[in-house]
């Protein structure tokens, strides 16, 4: 069996011994039927991880004590803060999921013109928790130690930027390629609109942001693929796919 990998908040230091958050002690004593005794790696996104051993498991409570800490980082030298427009059901899950795995720093969901999705008050704010959780796990899966931010929904019109090397839309009707970027960016904005993409207006209103127009190829990505293929073509042009 695999050494599950879970995050906690907490302060962890070598020779603690920590309650773990309901929902991970559930997990790990009805889910996965851990023991007392069983090993497991925590992280708490201040960077590095840290063994540990359950000494104490029953069902929906675990104990642990940190043994080790290893200074391991897993982050990519790009950092990258995609903003994208809500889309509907599961499709902002599996883009956040997949982002997290792709190595993102940073999600800002956004309401645009096209967007279909309808979320206010305690619902947004349960929702933008929700994709908090999805990017936790995420990481706990692909072993990242520190978690993307995921910025609270906004309006595309009172988008609160922060400075970047570079920006980019993207913008299936443009010209521009990634290959005639220069010069080499450490940090990127990458602008994505919702199902139907951004409205011209947008587009217009990006730009004179200076975000540069970019597209990724002759065909049209739907939503949840369009800022996948384009993190994957920049980790692997600045960041760290090969």
């Amino acid at each position: 069996m695999r050494i599950p990998r879970v995050y906690s908040p907490q302060s962890i230091s070598i020779g603690d011994r920590i309650q773990l958050e309901s929902g991970p002690a559930r997990h790990l004593t009805s889910v996965l039927r851990m023991t007392a005794g069983q090993q497991l790696i925590l992280f708490n996104g201040q960077g590095g991880e840290y063994r540990g051993q359950l000494i104490e498991a029953r069902k929906g409570f675990a104990a642990v004590k940190i043994n080790a800490f290893e200074a391991i980082e897993r982050e990519s030298p790009l950092s990258i803060h995609l903003a994208i427009g809500i889309s509907r059901g599961e499709r902002m899950d599996w883009i956040v999921q997949k982002a997290t795995e792709l190595g993102v720093t940073e999600i800002t969901p956004l309401f645009t013109q096209r967007c279909e999705v309808k979320l206010t008050g305690d619902r947004l704010t349960k929702k933008v928790q929700h994709w908090q959780q999805v990017a936790i796990s995420a990481c706990e899966q692909c072993q990242r130690n520190r978690v993307p931010t995921i910025n609270p929904a906004v309006a595309l019109a009172h988008w609160d930027q922060q400075p970047q090397d570079l920006k980019l839309v993207l913008h299936h009707r443009t010209t521009n390629r990634l290959q005639a970027i220069q010069p080499k960016p450490h940090s990127i904005c990458l602008l994505i609109g919702p199902e139907g993409g951004l409205s011209e207006q947008e587009i217009a209103t990006a730009t004179r942001l200076e975000f540069q127009p970019l597209a990724l190829g002759p065909r049209v990505l739907r939503t949840e693929t369009a800022p996948l293929a384009a993190i994957s073509l920049l980790q692997g042009q600045w960041g760290d796919l090969q």
